[in-house]
Formats: structure tokens, C-alpha cells, sequence
């Protein structure tokens, strides 16, 4: 597994040796899924949202704003669909290869996310989230102050944009899930181009089915406000995961997996109701540590050793403070705002 190959890799000097021992011992006996446990997520969350979706459709006999209620509910049901796919993806939900596969290409066209894809993306991401050097693939793009101050005015006009929290979180998760996952990178492998293509061939068959059962109109009417809010909500977990006060971003011949993943990596500390919908996946610090762990024994590895005690947890309130943190500053080690570079801009 690619977890194994960064820690073999990039932990080089006899002390990093033994800390990767420690904690190697620590999350050793979290790795293990359940089929009980997994199964039963998948019935406490594919049928309650399926459930909501037929409670939208009657309502549009009613009101209109009753049915944008019920798809609140809803969209938290598909994040947490997303949990499902993305455990799958990480081949923590089951032991089995074939079961993640099958669940996660099913989770994937309930998200609109081809598995195959983008299980080979987010791999790439946790081999090198908070590297300098390797960014690019899987992760949310950042630029260094160095870096925008070097871009001509039109395209640091675009990057501005594209940070821009309603394009970051309300434009842009809609067009990379709706349109942007409907074709694969470039220089995607056989394996990922075709999990692309089936994926979209299977949406398409569930849209037709559903156009010539309950009609577009009905449809879209229903589904658009879910996907709306779940992609929303996706998106910004992705982003405050990372892009925090306090994270950590190193230079390839510096960068250190353990470092990366306990400090590059959130504690999102959330309300107990939204971190159930969220899958626990607010306790990404362990994740990254150990992608092998099952989402649902990620807060049991939390409370149950004390090395994970020290990691400060980012809470609700203090999260939206990330929202203007938009490049890095290598001489401060620290995210900035724009306002930061506002005088060499001048000066400039």
C-alpha cells in the first residue's frame, strides 16, 4: 500500500525510525474494519438518504421549501455516503479488494465521483500533502507568496478568484463534481480512464431511468439542492483539513510523513451530530497517520492514546478563520491573507 512505501521511504534517520515504530504499534490495532460495523453504515446511510429522496418527491405536492428542508438531511446522508466511498478507496472499509471496488464504485455514482480515478488521486495526495515540492494532484491549489507575487497581474486576478469563498465553496464544488469528474486527467492510466467512463455511463442510465419514472423536472428539482449542499460541504471539510492556522508545509528534503500527517492534518473538532454525518473524518491527523484505519475507529484511536493528545483540536468557530488564509509564506512558515502581501504588491 502506498502508506507503506511513504513511511519506508521518506523516514530516514534512526530517530524518525523509531518514532515510526511507536506509532506504527499505536494504530496497529485500529486497522482492522469490521463487517458488522460496515455494513451497518452503509444500511444507517444509503437508506435513510434514498428514504429522504422519496420523502422530497411527495413533498413537491406541498411546498417547495419543505422539500428544501428535507434536503438538509439529505445532503448530510450523501457526505456521509462519501465516507463510504472514500474508506473504500483506502481499502479500510473491507478487507475484501473486490467488496471495496464494488461499494465504492456504487457510493461513487451516488457522488458522481469515479472510484478508480480518484482513488489513484487522493493516494497521490497523501503521499505528498504538505509538500512544497509535490503539489498539484488531489489537493486544493496554493501558491507560495513568492510565487503569486511573480504571476502577472491578470493571473493573480485568477488565482484571487479561484480562492474567492463563493467560488471555493459554493461555484466551484458543483462544476468539479458535475462536470469535472466526467473527464479523466490527461495522463490517467487505462484502469482510471475507464472507471471514468463507466462511472458516467451508469449516472446516465440512473438519470434516464429516473427521467421516464418521475420525470427531469421532478428530478432536478429534488436532487440539485442535495448535491448543491453535500458538494459544498465536501469541499470545505477538504479544504479546512489542510488549510489551517498553525499547518505544516515543508520542502521535499525536509518534508516528514509523521509531521505532514499530525500537523499538516486538522483535528476538526466538530459538533457530535455533524461528525457523525462527516464520518469522522475530522479526525484526519489520524487518518493521514494511518489511512488504513476504518472511519469508524479513527475517534477510539483518538481517545485511547496519549500521543495524540498534544494535537490542538480546530474547532467550528476557530475553522472559519481559515477562509482567508489563502498562500503560504516560506519565510514565516505560516498560511497568510492576500492583505498580507498587499505592501510588496505596492512596492512592486
Amino acid at each position: 500500500m502506498i502508506w507503506r512505501y511513504i513511511i519506508e521511504k521518506i523516514i530516514k534517520t534512526d530517530h524518525h525510525a523509531s518514532i515510526q515504530v511507536n506509532w506504527r504499534k499505536v494504530v496497529a490495532g485500529y486497522q482492522n474494519s469490521s463487517v458488522t460495523r460496515s455494513v451497518w453504515q452503509i444500511i444507517n446511510s444509503v437508506l435513510p438518504y434514498f428514504g429522504l429522496l422519496a420523502l422530497m418527491v411527495i413533498s413537491l405536492e406541498y411546498s417547495y421549501w419543505l422539500t428544501l428542508g428535507l434536503a438538509v438531511p439529505a445532503a448530510g446522508f450523501l457526505v456521509r455516503i462519501f465516507i463510504i466511498f472514500h474508506d473504500c478507496g483506502h481499502g479500510s472499509f473491507f478487507k475484501s479488494k473486490k467488496a471495496n471496488a464494488i461499494v465504492g464504485f456504487i457510493t461513487g455514482v451516488l457522488t458522481l465521483t469515479p472510484y478508480e480515478h480518484w482513488r489513484h488521486d487522493h493516494a497521490i495526495h497523501h503521499a505528498s500533502v504538505s509538500n512544497l515540492d509535490r503539489r498539484g494532484t488531489g489537493d486544493i491549489m496554493t501558491l507560495t507568496v513568492n510565487e503569486y507575487l511573480a504571476l502577472p497581474r491578470i493571473k493573480q486576478l485568477g488565482y484571487r478568484i479561484l480562492r474567492h469563498p463563493l467560488v471555493m465553496f459554493f461555484i466551484g464544488p458543483p462544476l468539479l463534481f458535475i462536470f469535472g469528474h466526467r473527464l479523466p486527467r490527461r495522463d490517467a492510466g487505462k484502469q482510471e480512464r475507464f472507471s471514468v467512463y463507466w462511472t458516467n455511463l451508469a449516472i446516465l442510465i440512473v438519470v434516464l431511468i429516473l427521467a421516464f419514472t418521475i420525470g427531469l423536472r421532478t428530478f432536478f428539482l429534488v436532487q440539485a439542492p442535495v448535491f448543491l449542499l453535500a458538494f459544498s460541504v465536501g469541499v470545505w471539510l477538504f479544504y479546512v483539513q489542510h488549510q489551517f492556522e498553525g499547518t505544516y508545509w515543508e520542502k521535499r528534503e525536509s518534508w516528514d510523513f509523521e509531521t505532514a500527517a499530525l500537523k499538516g492534518s486538522s483535528y476538526y473538532k466538530l459538533p457530535r451530530i455533524l461528525q457523525w454525518f462527516s464520518g469522522n473524518i475530522g479526525f484526519h491527523h489520524i487518518h493521514h497517520l494511518s489511512p488504513r484505519i476504518p472511519n469508524y475507529n479513527l475517534e477510539k484511536c483518538q481517545n485511547e492514546n496519549s500521543i495524540f493528545k498534544d494535537i490542538k483540536p480546530l474547532t467550528l468557530r476557530s475553522s472559519f478563520k481559515s477562509i482567508r488564509l489563502n498562500l503560504w509564506d516560506e519565510e514565516q512558515r505560516q498560511l497568510v491573507s492576500f492583505d498580507y502581501v498587499k505592501p510588496r504588491l505596492g512596492a512592486g
